[in-house]
C-alpha cells in the first residue's frame, strides 16, 4: 500500500511540474484546443496555483465549465521584447496597426456570440471612423485585410474565436470571402493580464502619448506591495513584509520568464535577496517543484527545462532567417574579446546573403542587410546571448554554449 502511495505522490509531483511549465509557455489554455493540457491543469489546479501565487504572485483562474485556464502573468518590468507575433512563416511581430485592430476587434467581439468575418470588418470600420485618433480601416486594401486576418488568427489561436464555417485566411485574397465565427466573450475579456484596467484612468486622448510611461506603470501597479508608485524602482515606501514580498515575486518572475538572469541586471536589493540563505533555499525548492534544472554560475542563474515545455521560443532554431543569422553572427561576436562593431556584422550579413543566394529572400531589398543584422541582434538580446554596449555588440556569458565553431553550409536553411 505504501508503494502505491509513493507512486501516486510521484505521479502528482510530475503532473504539477509539467502543468507549471506548460502554463509558463501558454498562459491561456483552451479545453477545446488543448484538451489534455487543460485536463492536467484542472486536475492539479490547487498545487499549481499555490506555486505560482507564492513564488511569482500570479493568480491562476480555471473555469472547468467554460473550458479555459488563464495564468495572469504580470512582468516585474515592462518588456517590449516580447510582442504578439503573426501566425505566419517568420513570426514577424505585430506592428502598431495590428495592435490597434486587435483592440477594435476585441471590443466589437463582445457585441454578439456569433458573427461573420464581413460583419465584424464592417463594425471595425465604423468604430475606427468614430474615433478621430484612429486611421480609417479600409478592407479594399490588401495590407489592411492581412493585418485584420493576423489579428483574427491570433484570437483563434487563443480559443477566443472559432471558425465554424469558411476560412479566415481567404479574406486576405478577397474582401468578399465568407467565414462564420463563434465568439467566446469570456476569453476575450481574459486576454488582458493587468492588475488595473485601462478604463480606470480617465485620461484625455491627447495626453496619452505624453504620459505613456506613467500610465503603463499605473496599469501594472500592484497595491499589495505598498504605496510606492513603481515598486521596481522605489520600494522604500513599503513595509518590510511588502518589501520582501515584492523582492520574492520580482526575482522569481524573472527567473521563470527570462532565458537567463544575470547578476548585473538585478538591483542590489534583488541580488541580496536571491543570494540570501532564504532566497537560495526557495530557489532550489521552486526549481525542484517546477521540474527545472537549476544552473548557478558566477554571472547569474538559469532555470533549464529539460523537456523544453516552458518556453515559447527556442534557440538555436531554423524556424526563421533571423534566428539562423543570429547563430552565425554569434560566432563572430564571441570570437572577439572586446566586442564587435555593427559594421562588421553588416559585412557578415553581406557575405551570407552573397554566399547563399537562395536563402533569406525577405532580406534582399535595399536595406535588407541592415534589417537582417537588426533582427539577428534582437534574437540574441531576447535570449540573453549578446547586447549592445556603447558602440559595440558584446557577447554575454550564456553565449559560450551556443557559439558556432565551424559553419559548413547554411544553404539548407
Amino acid at each position: 500500500m505504501s508503494n502505491l502511495a509513493n507512486q501516486l505522490v510521484l505521479a502528482e509531483r510530475a503532473d504539477v511540474a509539467r502543468g507549471i511549465r506548460l502554463l509558463l509557455a501558454s498562459p491561456l489554455i483552451s479545453a477545446r484546443l488543448a484538451p489534455d493540457t487543460f485536463d492536467l491543469v484542472r486536475r492539479r489546479r490547487e498545487p499549481i496555483a499555490k506555486w505560482f501565487d507564492y513564488y511569482c504572485g500570479w493568480s491562476l483562474l480555471i473555469e472547468p465549465r467554460l473550458g479555459y485556464a488563464r495564468l495572469m502573468k504580470v512582468r516585474a518590468r515592462a518588456d517590449p521584447s516580447r510582442p504578439a507575433r503573426r501566425a505566419r512563416s517568420g513570426r514577424a511581430p505585430f506592428d502598431r496597426r495590428r495592435y490597434t485592430l486587435l483592440c477594435l476587434v476585441a471590443a466589437e467581439l463582445l457585441a454578439a456570440p456569433v458573427t461573420t468575418i464581413g460583419l465584424l470588418a464592417d463594425r471595425v470600420t465604423q468604430a475606427a471612423a468614430a474615433d478621430p485618433l484612429i486611421d480609417a480601416f479600409d478592407t479594399s486594401q490588401r495590407a489592411e485585410r492581412m493585418a485584420y486576418v493576423d489579428v483574427l488568427r491570433m484570437l483563434e489561436s487563443f480559443g477566443a474565436l472559432e471558425a465554424v464555417d469558411g476560412s479566415t485566411e481567404a479574406f486576405v485574397a478577397s474582401a468578399t470571402a465568407k467565414a462564420l465565427y463563434r465568439v467566446d466573450a469570456t476569453l476575450v475579456m481574459r486576454l488582458l493580464a493587468a492588475p488595473n484596467g485601462p478604463s480606470q484612468f480617465a485620461v484625455p486622448a491627447e495626453e496619452v502619448a505624453v504620459r505613456f510611461e506613467e500610465l503603463l506603470a499605473a496599469l501594472r501597479r500592484e497595491r499589495r506591495y505598498g504605496d510606492a508608485p513603481e515598486a521596481a524602482h522605489a520600494i522604500d515606501g513599503a513595509s518590510d513584509v511588502q518589501r520582501n514580498l515584492w523582492l520574492r515575486h520580482s526575482v522569481f518572475r524573472r527567473l521563470v520568464d527570462d532565458p537567463v538572469v544575470y547578476r548585473e541586471d538585478l538591483s542590489a536589493a534583488e541580488l541580496a535577496y536571491l543570494y540570501s540563505p532564504t532566497g537560495r533555499q526557495l530557489l532550489r525548492r521552486a526549481a525542484e517543484q517546477g521540474g527545472f534544472v537549476l544552473e548557478e554560475r558566477a554571472e547569474g542563474v538559469l532555470l533549464v527545462d529539460p523537456d523544453a515545455l516552458a518556453t515559447d521560443g527556442k534557440f538555436p532554431d531554423d524556424s526563421s532567417n533571423a534566428k539562423v543569422a543570429a547563430l552565425l553572427m554569434l560566432d563572430v561576436i564571441t570570437a572577439s574579446d572586446g566586442g564587435v562593431e555593427p559594421d562588421r556584422l553588416s559585412a557578415e550579413a553581406d557575405r551570407l546573403l552573397g554566399e547563399f543566394p537562395r536563402w533569406a529572400k525577405a532580406y534582399r531589398g535595399e536595406d535588407g542587410r541592415e534589417q537582417l543584422v537588426h533582427d539577428a541582434l534582437a534574437v540574441l538580446d531576447e535570449f540573453g546571448l549578446a547586447r549592445r554596449s556603447g558602440e559595440l555588440v558584446v557577447a554575454l556569458p550564456a553565449a559560450s554554449r551556443y557559439a558556432v565553431t565551424e559553419v559548413k553550409s547554411a544553404e539548407a536553411s
